[in-house]
C-alpha cells in the first residue's frame, strides 16, 4: 500500500481529547512501538487557535490574541482524517519519541513547537485554513 501521509501533512484528529482539532504529521511509525503494536503518527497540533484581531485593540491585547497553544501526541492511523494541505514547518528536530518519555522534555518541546507555529502564523503564508478553528 502506498503511504500518502508524509511528514508536514495537515490532518484532523477523529478520536480522543483533541477530536476535531487540526494537527501536522511529524513522523510515522508503520510497525508501531513496543508499547503500542499498531501503526501510529507523531503529530503536533493546535490546542488553542489564534483569535481575530481588531484595529482598535491595544498592542498588548493583539499579542495575546495572536498566541497559539500546541500539543504533541502519538495517534493511531485509524484516528486521523487526511487533508489536502501541507504545512512547511520544520518540527522534526524539536519533536521526537523520546520527548514523550518525561514531562520536562515534553513541556520544552511543546514550547518550541508553539514558537515555530506562531512564527508560521505571523508570516501568513497560505496557511489561513490551518490556523482557523473548524466550524461544524
Amino acid at each position: 500500500m502506498v503511504k500518502f501521509l508524509k511528514p508536514n501533512k495537515a490532518v484532523v484528529l477523529l478520536q480522543g481529547r483533541f477530536i476535531g482539532w487540526k494537527a501536522v504529521i511529524v513522523r510515522s511509525f508503520d510497525d508501531g512501538t513496543r508499547d503500542r503494536p499498531y501503526g501510529l503518527y507523531l503529530v503536533v497540533g493546535i490546542a488553542k487557535y489564534p483569535k481575530k484581531v481588531i484595529h482598535k485593540d491595544s498592542a498588548k491585547k493583539k499579542t495575546k490574541k495572536l498566541r497559539v497553544k500546541g500539543f504533541i501526541k502519538l495517534v493511531n492511523y485509524n484516528h486521523i482524517m487526511p487533508t489536502r494541505y501541507t504545512l512547511d514547518v520544520d518540527l522534526k528536530d524539536v519533536v521526537s519519541t523520546d520527548v514523550l518519555q518525561t514531562r520536562d522534555k515534553k513541556v520544552m518541546a511543546a514550547k518550541e513547537s508553539k514558537k515555530r507555529l506562531e512564527e508560521r502564523f505571523k508570516t501568513g503564508k497560505n496557511h489561513r485554513w490551518f490556523f482557523s478553528k473548524l466550524r461544524f
